[in-house]
């Protein structure tokens, strides 16, 4: 799925933007926030400048948008395209996942 000002990744989005997008689907958050939550999900720690290079290509492309500050934190939430572009992802992730299983269970 094409999307305006994100770059295509080899094999599509990157693991960082799909992280973000994956926890914002939870609700709005802000880096700090999203750092801890995709450690706890994925086991990995983005560091911040990944984290914020990977929001402004996110903001850009129209996927996630900025809340109001609350003082120096600013929150960001998924836009409705967003969470097509999400749902678009995962299920191709599942597919090829799904495919991946069944080789190997054949083999």
């Amino acid at each position: 799925m094409a999307v305006r000002g994100l770059e295509p990744e080899p094999g599509g989005i990157s693991e960082q933007a799909l992280s973000i997008l994956i926890s914002l689907a939870g609700g709005p958050k802000h880096g700090y926030a999203m750092i801890h939550d995709i450690a706890a999900f994925s086991g990995k720690r983005l560091g911040p400048g990944t984290l914020y290079g990977a929001i402004a290509r996110l903001d850009r492309a129209g996927l996630i948008e900025a809340l109001p500050s609350d003082g120096r934190r600013t929150p960001y939430r998924l836009t409705p395209a967003g969470a097509r572009y999400l749902q678009a992802e995962l299920e191709s992730l599942r597919r090829v996942a799904s495919l991946g299983l069944r080789r190997l269970v054949r083999s």
